[in-house]
């Protein structure tokens, strides 16, 4: 959807050359195509997809109790994760009236980098009465690390998307909270069926940016402060009637709000996307369990909302 971009903050990293291998080159280059389209029972399906190295599916499943007509998506990677050079593309296209959730098998690595930097870019185009739940494992940011994303979300006619991204400072275990160099992510949702790009009703319904430079930058008050992992998930969507989102945006608050203990739960809550198109949920946490939890929560109160069931509980190990 978005031409190419790169923040200024990544030029002087897009100069560096990689020794190993140029950037993007064979082995660097990601792709996953994913189209999922409903069937005249009503079941969805995956009906297409193609994987480059470092991606692999192995086909949907319909394994959901809850919304047995939804196709779960699993991504897999065989390398240890993201690389300096590495360059990632995801695009998820989801039919008319098709309902689908993907996912990741497990924690997306970026590793240590000496040069360059390492890029995701997704894209997801939801058709009319489409549902989509786009909800990966954390992002774990190694230390030296440097992580460019962008992600582009397409709607059509009564269409929704659920996304969600979880980030951790580096591998906290270790003692190398706030090490990495830079995070910077992009999201944007756009009005499939609107070709103009203007303030009151075009085609960009919103967009938000996460921008943290690493080592002590983000960690005094007003920031980070005590917190060390970062948790948002999105709801937006076209067929919001209004005073939906808001009444939304009061359901998942109540869910997620705690006190924020340091040791215990995340300090979460949530708020309306602009021009009322959905919901915003953002969670700090001592450790990822808690932001994870936190957006589970939110996840779950979505799919209520929605549907009036509760979202299946995770099969991963």
């Amino acid at each position: 959807m978005s031409t190419e971009f790169r923040p200024a903050s990544f030029d002087e990293y897009a100069t560096e050359a990689v020794p190993q291998a140029a950037a993007g080159s064979a082995g660097k280059n990601g792709i996953l195509e994913a189209t999922f389209a409903a069937d005249s029972t009503g079941q969805t399906r995956l009906v297409r997809d193609y994987a480059k190295v470092p991606f692999h599916v192995t086909g949907d499943l319909s394994h959901d109790q809850e919304l047995p007509e939804l196709a779960s998506l699993f991504v897999q990677s065989p390398t240890g994760g993201i690389a300096q050079g590495d360059r990632h593309s995801m695009d998820v296209e989801v039919g008319a009236d098709a309902k689908a959730h993907v996912t990741t098998q497990s924690a997306t690595q970026v590793l240590g980098m000496e040069r360059n930097y390492g890029r995701s870019d997704v894209t997801i185009s939801v058709d009319d009465g489409g549902y989509v739940e786009f909800l990966p494992e954390p992002v774990i940011l190694f230390r030296d690390s440097r992580l460019l994303q962008r992600v582009d979300i397409e709607l059509g006619e009564d269409a929704t998307a659920v996304f969600g991204e979880t980030v951790v400072p580096g591998r906290l275990a270790r003692g190398e909270a706030f090490d990495y160099d830079r995070y910077y992510s992009r999201i944007t949702a756009w009005d499939g069926r609107d070709d103009g790009d203007s303030a009151d009703g075009g085609r960009r319904l919103f967009e938000d940016v996460v921008h943290l430079a690493g080592k002590d930058a983000v960690q005094g008050p007003g920031v980070f402060g005590d917190y060390r992992v970062l948790g948002n998930l999105y709801v937006v969507g076209t067929g919001f009637d209004e005073g939906e989102a808001a009444e939304l945006s009061d359901r998942l608050h109540e869910r997620v709000a705690g006190d924020g203990d340091e040791e215990t739960e995340a300090l979460a809550s949530a708020s309306t996307l602009p021009r009322e198109r959905g919901v915003v949920v953002r969670a700090l946490g001592p450790r990822t369990d808690t932001v994870t939890t936190a957006l589970a929560a939110a996840w779950d109160e979505t799919r209520q909302a929605r549907f009036g069931v509760s979202a299946p509980e995770s099969r991963k190990l």
